[in-house]
């Protein structure tokens, strides 16, 4: 396997994550210069950073390390998985079929509604009273 570093951009909602992928790692995940879980705080975003590589059983194969900017943990994870897909793809062109198969390589658009003006949020509205 050759030693050189793929890299991706991943997007969600206002975070933006960029991550290289070396091959022929030991599985190390690493965040900002952190460790994955140390970062995020939460085993359930983890497991889900986690998802593409074990859709393409590329886990203990390859060294990811990204840097998040923007948005709040969960935006970040959505980006870093986004990222991490793409990542591989460059990687193996073979892994672009499991990953398209479980929704990785797919960008999630929603964003926030902006708050109009007048109005207590972007829906919602001050109560009404006739009297």
């Amino acid at each position: 396997m050759s030693k050189t570093t793929f890299s991706a951009t991943g997007r969600r909602k206002r975070a933006i994550a960029k991550v290289w992928v070396h091959p022929g790692g030991t599985g190390e995940i690493t965040i900002n210069g952190s460790a994955v879980l140390d970062y995020l705080n939460r085993e359930v975003l983890v497991q889900d950073i986690e998802r593409p590589l074990l859709a393409t059983e590329t886990r203990t194969g390859v060294d990811v390390v990204a840097k998040v900017v923007g948005g709040g943990k969960t935006g970040q994870a959505g980006a870093l998985r986004l990222g991490i897909a793409r990542a591989l793809v460059q990687m193996d062109e073979g892994n672009r079929a499991a990953l398209r198969r479980e929704g990785f390589l797919t960008r999630d658009a929603r964003q926030v509604e902006r708050k109009k003006y007048g109005q207590k949020g972007a829906r919602a509205r001050f109560q009404f009273s006739k009297r």
